[in-house]
């Protein structure tokens, strides 16, 4: 699935990853190739992705995430 982090001052990484762990407001998740669509607010936390070579990982101040067909979206206000 591709993935996209963007703050309002730049993007922070676009790519193939095969996992995401998002912390959401209700508790932290994961996004998967073919999840459901979903529209999730974040809050202050590490977002966790997988990419073929490693894993990665950025601190985000909050924000907002979209998953729609393959392609997840994260508006994050700010990395800490």
């Amino acid at each position: 699935m591709y993935l996209e982090i963007i703050t309002p001052e730049k993007k922070v990484f676009e790519g193939d990853v095969t996992i995401a762990t998002f912390p959401g407001a209700d508790g932290s998740f994961q996004v998967m190739n073919d999840h459901a669509p979903l529209v999730s607010l974040l809050t202050q936390g590490t977002v966790i992705y997988k990419t073929k070579g490693a894993s990665e990982q950025v601190s985000i101040t909050g924000g907002v995430v979209e998953v729609l067909k393959n392609k997840v979206i994260l508006l994050a206000d700010g990395i800490a």
